[in-house]
């Protein structure tokens, strides 16, 4: 009796550790097609009995993503070895299947862990997995980065915005943050920079800031990604509240980043664009008290002079800025303009013959540092000084022309 009975009390344990799976589930699991099976568990999410058999569903999806994954990956490790080894033909793969292999498994595998990270009826979390899927799919992620590439170069934005994104959006996700990102710390900024220009020209703004947001946190990225981040809310200015918000926005960043020239020069022309003399002086003189050698805020004081016709005070506030930083040609060349004028209003001719000359050394400077003009268009007011200076057939002016249209 007392072995039939122990025999009794152990099924009836096992029935109660081992219950059987929902019918939904089964025909989930029993699925061996990604959409069908998607289709399956969108329709029976409710139907599926707890939430372990919910992470249970989607780790399913996850298996079945990563098999066209592996399938795709084993062809191109095929191909390498017999370009490696010199025989046999390279097989054509599925190129974009692969991307949309990972990105299912990344949204599967992130789903699944929603569901898996929950405790069971005891309270416990006990995550059956997590790590595995995270090892599996950090291993082949990086093909995303490779394939949107290709996507770039065959005009596929949606394309591009699709990997390049899944690629960045699946570096922030719990699920992966045990994993090694040190391999690719050299390019996973750059492709959030350009990741969020794709979601700019897109239209999805809200992304696009997320992505400019992390490719902010790299050096090598922090300035552009910055720049065009501004760009893109300026895009979205439509009133005179909104200019007045982004200029807040935009001081707020300033008061954490004080001499950050792209966010100085963003204010400056917010003001300037809303005809804000006041405010656009105040600014730049509040900031310039605090750093005198501030190369933006200078070119900046330099550049409202002149756009009063104040060519003194532009000349006075250009050259303090070329100073700072002498490798600037257009601050090189408007400083020439500023002089050019000043040589032309001269009612001393001596004076007039000086500032051509100081003209002359500044469109120098400014040819010197861009020969091609690429940055600064130098050339007609370069030969204008000349002419001023030397007179018309002198070889110097001829020179000088012959730059101007070259």
């Amino acid at each position: 009796m007392k072995k039939v009975l122990f025999m009794a009390i152990a099924l009836m344990v096992s029935t109660m550790t081992f219950a059987a799976k929902s019918d939904a589930l089964k025909a989930i699991t029993k699925s061996k097609d990604y959409a069908e099976a998607a289709q399956l568990l969108k329709n029976s999410l409710s139907q599926l009995a707890d939430d372990a058999e919910k992470a249970e569903a989607y780790n399913h999806l996850v298996d079945l993503a990563m098999a066209k994954v592996q399938n795709e990956t084993g062809t191109i490790a095929e191909n390498q070895a017999a370009l490696q080894l010199g025989t046999g033909k390279a097989k054509e793969y599925d190129t974009l299947g692969l991307g949309d292999g990972i990105c299912n498994a990344i949204e599967m595998a992130i789903e699944c862990n929603k569901y898996d990270q929950l405790p069971d009826a005891k309270g416990k979390v006990k995550p059956r997995f997590a790590e595995k899927n995270a090892q599996r799919i950090w291993a082949v992620r990086a093909n995303l980065v490779n394939i949107g590439q290709t996507c770039a170069q065959n005009g596929n934005e949606a394309g591009v915005l699709k990997y390049w994104g899944a690629f960045t959006d699946s570096a922030e996700e719990p699920l992966f943050a045990a994993m090694d990102k040190t391999p690719e710390k050299e390019y996973a900024a750059q492709v959030a920079f350009f990741a969020g220009r794709y979601a700019f020209q897109a239209k999805e703004l809200e992304r696009a800031n997320k992505y400019f947001e992390i490719a902010k946190r790299d050096p090598t990225q922090k300035e552009e990604a910055l720049n065009f981040q501004l760009f893109a809310m300026r895009q979205q200015l439509t009133t005179r509240e909104d200019s007045l918000g982004f200029i807040n926005t935009l001081k707020q960043i300033y008061e954490q980043e004080p001499e950050n020239d792209v966010v100085i020069d963003g204010i400056n022309s917010m003001y300037e664009g809303m005809k804000d003399k006041a405010a656009q002086t105040a600014f730049l003189d509040a900031h310039l008290a605090k750093y005198p050698n501030s190369f933006t805020a200078l070119a900046d004081k330099g550049l409202m002079a002149m756009n009063e016709n104040n060519a003194e005070e532009g000349a006075k506030w250009l050259r303090k800025a070329s100073e700072v930083k002498a490798d600037n040609p257009v601050v090189w060349t408007y400083l020439g303009v500023c002089l050019n004028v000043l040589a032309a209003n001269a009612t001393d001719t001596a004076a007039g013959m000086k500032y051509f000359d100081e003209a002359i050394a500044a469109f120098d400077k400014a040819k010197e540092l861009d020969p091609d003009r690429a940055q600064a268009n130098w050339g007609y007011n370069r030969y204008q000084a000349y002419y001023g200076r030397y007179g018309e057939d002198d070889p110097k002016t001829k020179a000088a022309e012959a730059d101007m249209k070259r």
